[in-house]
């Protein structure tokens, strides 16, 4: 799952459009610094801490980052769904959430003469949906998918940025197959993961088998955990990632892969995961029909590519130093018309854009000269500077990200070959 990140510029960078390849580069990268000054997202003591707010260029590479995972959810063969941020009590205590976790939950809130609860975790609501409707053993696996809101009640102390957060927009799937499906099921889903960190231009530190420890902190089932931990070891040895094993990492219900990775200051976290769960599907009496036509249980994974959309933009920041692939960057395109004369054809060309699905702007004469608005856009992948010359040809001038200088060529086709570069989630621009 390694994957060698672009080169690209932040503040303070190389005139060469290169950082520095070194610890001062990572300290530079600090998320929390870096998002508020590229207008990514901020916090308001009004709204409360942990409770980040999006700005425009922030959520549009939220907005971005969560299509893609749609995409490849859809393109796996899950079906998505939404549910409600609310449960009541009653539907943690089933899950074991309740018992298990209301150390972390926010408390409960009286409503109509019942107990609502914020819910921290949206597998409850899942495995509720799935046994709204009978299922046959011909419809497994079953792939449900959603990108939504949870909430943790984190400590003051603990909150910081975007990455510890109150409020939780989580990538979670779960899947509910045969206990034949499971292997096969968990490996894919480990695909899934690779794939996304190719595209993000991420990788992973080192990939953890999370398992129980000592205390009452876990579901006393001895018999479920070494049938559940056999089976992520399997797919572990199959895919053949080196791994090590964690005690005390595992979920209340069930051992984990968890995918790790590290941040700028060296501290390591989780960002992806599978877990497998024999214990919620007997919660929650779940069952499938057989082809013996008798009620059998199916087993729950738990599935996340890029855990909650807080975290993974967080490390996105940090990686490329707000430097994104093209294809996830808040603008894609910068126009650089020289001159008031050339506005026409920069307008001309980001409604070309809009029509392609590119996110444009059109950085004027009004703010400042040619070389202040190239260094004002030295994080858009690509600037197209347009002057008489390209103007009366219908070209541009094209300069990357890198430094690359290339010579006018027509725009339709420049846009055309971003668009598509913009498509394969490309990490590099080869122009």
């Amino acid at each position: 799952m390694c994957s060698e990140k672009p080169r690209g510029e932040c503040p303070g960078a190389s005139p060469c459009g290169h950082p520095p390849d070194d610890r001062e580069e990572t300290a530079m990268h600090d998320h929390r610094k870096l998002g508020r000054e590229l207008g990514l997202f901020d916090t308001d003591p009004l709204i409360g801490a942990g409770l980040p707010y999006w700005l425009p260029d922030g959520a549009a590479v939220r907005h971005t980052l969560e299509e893609y995972v749609r995409t490849a959810e859809r393109r796996a063969g899950y079906r998505h769904v939404y549910s409600p941020v609310l449960g009541k009590r009653e539907l943690y205590e089933i899950s074991g959430h309740w018992s298990h976790y209301s150390d972390d939950m926010f408390p409960p809130m009286d409503l109509g003469g019942e107990q609502v609860v914020l819910r921290p975790s949206l597998c409850p609501h899942h495995a509720v949906i799935y046994r709204s409707r009978s299922h046959s053993y011909r419809e497994l696996p079953l792939r449900m998918a959603e990108l939504g809101g949870m909430y943790r009640s984190e400590l003051s102390g603990v909150l910081g940025g975007l990455t510890r957060v109150r409020s939780i927009q989580l990538n979670d799937a779960h899947i509910f197959c045969t206990p034949d499906q499971v292997a096969e099921e968990a490996r894919a889903a480990l695909e899934l993961i690779d794939a996304a960190y190719r595209a993000l231009g991420i990788s992973a530190a080192r990939y953890r088998l999370s398992l129980p420890g000592a205390g009452g902190k876990y579901v006393d089932d001895p018999g479920m955990w070494q049938k559940s931990t056999a089976l992520l070891t399997e797919v572990l040895d199959r895919s053949g990632v080196p791994y090590e094993a964690a005690e005390g990492e595992a979920a209340f219900y069930g051992p984990k892969i968890d995918v790790q990775v590290v941040d700028g200051s060296g501290r390591e976290f989780t960002l992806s995961t599978v877990q497998i769960d024999f214990h919620q599907p007997g919660r929650f009496d779940l069952h499938y029909i057989g082809a013996d036509g008798a009620k059998h249980r199916p087993v729950m994974i738990h599935r996340s590519i890029i855990g909650s959309v807080e975290r993974a933009v967080a490390h996105l920041i940090e990686v490329h130093g707000g430097a994104f692939p093209a294809w996830l960057a808040p603008t894609q395109l910068a126009i650089l018309p020289i001159s008031d004369a050339e506005l026409p054809d920069a307008e001309a060309l980001a409604r070309q854009c809009a029509d392609l699905g590119l996110r444009a702007e059109i950085a004027g004469p009004g703010r400042g000269t040619l070389g202040a608005r190239i260094r004002e856009a030295r994080l858009v992948p690509c600037q197209a500077v347009i002057g008489a010359r390209e103007a009366a040809g219908g070209q541009v001038a094209l300069r990357l990200r890198d430094g690359a200088r290339l010579e006018p060529r027509p725009a339709d086709g420049v846009l055309a070959r971003i668009a598509a570069l913009v498509e394969a989630h490309a990490i590099e621009l080869r122009m």
